[in-house]
């Protein structure tokens, strides 16, 4: 089977591609805030509520780790209510969490519990974006339509990044989760009405939805794919400072990354759009590109530095949203069911990366730890072969 073999089902209504890409764009943004939010606050919040940069990192692997528990019930909510009221309902705690944080979270443990909670709404926005971009963005122009959904996620750390020294550090960290829960509420409008028909939600149960071998492997690929990715945003300061990198230049290097990122995401999809197949094989070459990339971050000096970042940020960090064009593709009768097989992965990653490559840099050294998680991404990369392999025959 390849990936056009399937026609895309009946829309209820008629699509309207351009809205349909901003509300799913901003439903991402509006439901991923919270964590972004306390990455880019974490100074003021550490002060006050008494966490560590450790600390941090659990706090973050623990909401990942309850999104990709969340995932797969997320999905199928959609396919039985459709993506609109799951976006609503998604917007809606998340905005509750964030001002849930702002006016209860007076120790570390109430913050990470507020945080694990605003996890259901990352994965309720995901996936009811994923189903809306499917069933109203015309086949033609799905894949530019995820790859810039998915480059609102590091448009999301810009945003968290710069509400420090806009709100944070004049009226408190505080105040900055007060407005950010006025963002969200705002993505509200946003979200197109409509839904598809009883009769297709139906058809959803059946082998749509079905977490087949190929989904199980793109999922499996998913998960390394992103612990490896995650070292990224999570430890190139660190380790930039740790090689003799001035702090101010090591910040630069992730600012240049997220800007390399979101380029990436967004051209990955362009070019999709003009692929009539082999997607899957593509982001394996991406993931093969991107681990040369993570290699040359163990390697002493700026220019294996930022050939690093560009390589493992523009193609080592841009395949999510192609993925997810990928297997809307090849399921277009359960995209919300099948991308929560996949995005679990993605957020398995997310939540043992850290864990896992932090405790190879602590026990280690950081140039092993970069070694490690391009050795991670090569697997991924055949595991992604593989995919594509059973997924043609």
């Amino acid at each position: 089977m390849t990936d056009t073999a399937l026609a895309a089902p009946p829309r209820s209504a008629p699509p309207r591609p351009v809205r349909a890409a901003a509300g799913a764009t901003a439903v991402t943004i509006a439901c991923v805030l919270p964590v972004f939010l306390v990455g880019g606050l974490a100074v003021q919040m550490g002060r006050e509520l008494r966490f560590n940069p450790t600390g941090l990192g659990l706090a973050v692997s623990i909401y990942f780790g309850i999104s990709a528990l969340a995932s797969v019930p997320s999905g199928r909510l959609v396919e039985r209510f459709g993506p609109a009221p799951v976006a609503r309902a998604g917007i809606l705690l998340s905005a509750g969490a964030l001002l849930a944080v702002a006016g209860l979270a007076r120790s570390y443990p109430v913050l990470v519990v507020l945080l694990g909670l605003s996890a259901a709404a990352n994965a309720l926005g995901q996936l009811a974006s994923n189903a809306a971009l499917a069933e109203r963005v015309p086949a033609r122009r799905q894949g530019l339509s995820f790859g810039v959904k998915q480059a609102a996620i590091p448009v999301s750390t810009l945003l968290a990044g710069a509400a420090v020294p806009a709100v944070a550090l004049t009226v408190g960290w505080r105040w900055a989760f007060v407005a950010a829960a006025g963002a969200a509420l705002a993505a509200l409008p946003a979200v197109p009405a409509g839904a598809r028909p009883a009769n297709t939600r139906r058809a959803t149960r059946g082998a749509g939805g079905r977490a087949t071998l190929p989904l199980l492997v793109v999922g499996a690929a998913a998960t390394l794919a992103a612990a490896a990715a995650n070292a990224l945003g999570t430890f190139v300061v660190d380790s930039s400072v740790a090689r003799g990198l001035a702090p101010g230049l090591a910040g630069l290097t992730l600012t240049l990354g997220s800007a390399v990122c979101v380029a990436a995401r967004v051209g990955a999809g362009w070019l999709a759009d003009r692929r009539a197949e082999g997607h899957v094989a593509l982001i394996a070459g991406m993931l093969v590109v991107g681990a040369v990339g993570l290699g040359l971050l163990a390697v002493a000096g700026p220019v294996p530095l930022v050939a690093g970042v560009v390589l493992g940020f523009g193609l080592g960090w841009a395949w999510p949203g192609l993925m997810n064009f990928a297997v809307v593709k090849l399921h277009p009768q359960a995209p919300a069911a099948a991308t929560s097989i996949t995005q679990t992965g993605v957020y398995a990653g997310g939540c043992l990366g850290p864990l896992g490559l932090g405790a190879a840099a602590t026990h280690l050294d950081y140039p092993t730890m970069w070694l490690l998680a391009a050795a991670a991404m090569l697997l991924a990369a055949t595991l992604m072969l593989t995919a594509n392999r059973l997924l043609t025959r």
